[in-house]
């Protein structure tokens, strides 16, 4: 490449932010460069369940599911105690069922309903995925698209620096594998590199109660936008909000996904005892299974839930590897993950109670509605670890990134992790879902606005 190969548009990061931006991008006949520091396009979403929440869609209403985008907004108001921007929320739930049938019905993109179970949070069945719920599935899918639209994706690429001029992205600079150095100019400019979860100084300075958490996310998101962003003069908001898991199998790091939990399954500690609301959210189990002995807790489930979690790539990769075993009897079970045997029973004794409604759960769970555990029983060991970040630069509601006085920049937009997110200040406003939607919707958005801003 020469220093004056020029693009309409040029999008950082090749993940599922930035190739729904580049497909938004190619659907107004745009040129449309993406730049990715891997060698194949994947980011984070390659390491999610590929699930996008989507309300008030055709098939929601087919399957006599009650949903809006004002039910999901409230869903996101109540998960965030308020904390996050309503309006920003209510945009995203709006354009939510476009998103997924824009990506199933335009661009090929294998999505259909989920309608086994709830998410925490989520008070409808609004979950779409891929067949096998994969993340390097819904990647694939997005590639494939993109090469159909002629999407030119440049890997192995890493962006160095913007190039301004009075507030202006006028291009960016990116080095190669061999040390050389190259120029790329543009119209428009799409940050979709992410969040910061791989740069251990930031996570330690805004987040520091998962410094020592283990990372299960992209190497690559060292907050390369919030840095650069930063330097122009653009607000973040949020930054200490994160998505945690407190389902990572220790030791083979492979997520234990969370319907095992919202079906019935509990965990408990070293001592055999439950610490914790298991359901109130995955994200905010991951500091609490953290302030275990040992920073560990055991996901104790039955053959149903078992049968349930088969439908996961995740879970089949952790059950192959190992990850999962599985007893006949509580006490065979205790005797092989070394948990104190009469605690163990009588853990799960209280929650037999809670199910039958015999009892209330000292935590506030609820366990009503769901079948008892019964043998044979299955468990994992599991750490709490962080995923991504959901703080980032503050953008409007097409993802033009805002500055500090509240205006926007005319040409620079984000998307996805580089993007304050609707998650609210900390883990606990988490919903499963909230990264995807803010990577597909605000790439689709970001996408449209940038290519006609460029024209």
């Amino acid at each position: 490449m020469t220093d004056t190969l020029h693009f309409p548009v040029i999008i950082i990061g090749g993940g599922g932010a930035g190739l729904c931006a580049a497909l938004a991008v190619r659907d107004n006949d745009t040129e449309v460069l993406v730049i990715e520091r891997d060698g194949t396009p994947m980011g984070s979403t390659a390491m999610s369940t590929g699930l996008i929440p989507a309300a008030g869609t055709a098939e929601q209403i087919a399957a006599g599911i009650e949903d809006s985008p004002e039910r999901f907004t409230n869903d996101i108001l109540s998960k965030t105690k308020g904390r996050t921007d309503a309006d920003i929320a209510l945009r995203l739930a709006r354009e939510s069922a476009d998103t997924v049938a824009w990506m199933r019905d335009t661009h090929a993109v294998p999505l259909s309903l989920v309608d086994g179970f709830l998410y925490p949070g989520h008070t409808a069945k609004r979950m779409y995925g891929t067949p096998n719920r994969s993340g390097t599935e819904l990647m694939g899918a997005l590639l494939a698209a993109c090469e159909r639209q002629d999407v030119t994706i440049l890997t192995n690429a890493t962006v160095t620096e913007l190039l301004s001029e009075d507030e202006r992205i006028t291009g960016i600079r990116y080095q190669t594998p061999d040390g050389a150095s190259e120029t790329v100019t543009c119209d428009a400019l799409i940050l979709a590199c992410c969040g910061f979860g791989g740069n251990a100084e930031m996570v330690a300075h805004w987040i520091p109660e998962m410094a020592d958490a283990t990372y299960h996310g992209h190497p690559g998101n060292k907050g390369d936008a919030i840095r650069w962003g930063q330097s122009l003069g653009a607000a973040v908001a949020d930054m200490s909000a994160y998505q945690g898991h407190g389902g990572l199998a220790a030791g083979f790091g492979i997520p234990i996904l969370w319907p095992l939990i919202m079906e019935g399954g509990y965990q408990v500690n070293a001592n055999g005892q439950r610490f914790s609301n298991e359901a109130a959210g995955y994200s905010e189990q991951a500091a609490n299974v953290n302030a275990q002995p040992g920073h560990v807790a055991w996901s104790i489930f039955d053959q149903r839930l078992h049968e349930l979690m088969m439908n996961f790539d995740d879970y089949q990769q952790a059950w192959s590897a190992g990850a999962v075993t599985t007893a006949s009897t509580l006490e065979e079970m205790a005797a092989i993950r070394n948990l104190p045997v009469e605690a163990l029973l009588e853990t799960q004794s209280e929650v037999d109670a809670c199910v039958a409604g015999r009892r209330d759960d000292a935590f506030g769970r609820d366990f009503t509605g769901k079948p008892p555990l019964k043998a044979p029983y299955y468990s994992a060991k599991v750490t709490g670890a962080l995923f991504h970040t959901q703080g980032g630069l503050v953008v409007d509601e097409n993802g033009r990134v805002l500055k500090e006085d509240g205006s926007p920049f005319a040409n620079l937009y984000a998307a996805g992790g580089a993007a304050r997110g609707v998650s609210g200040d900390g883990a606990d406003g988490y919903m499963a879902g909230n990264g995807l939607l803010t990577a597909t919707t605000f790439g689709k958005l970001a996408g449209r606005a940038a290519s006609n801003s460029s024209c």
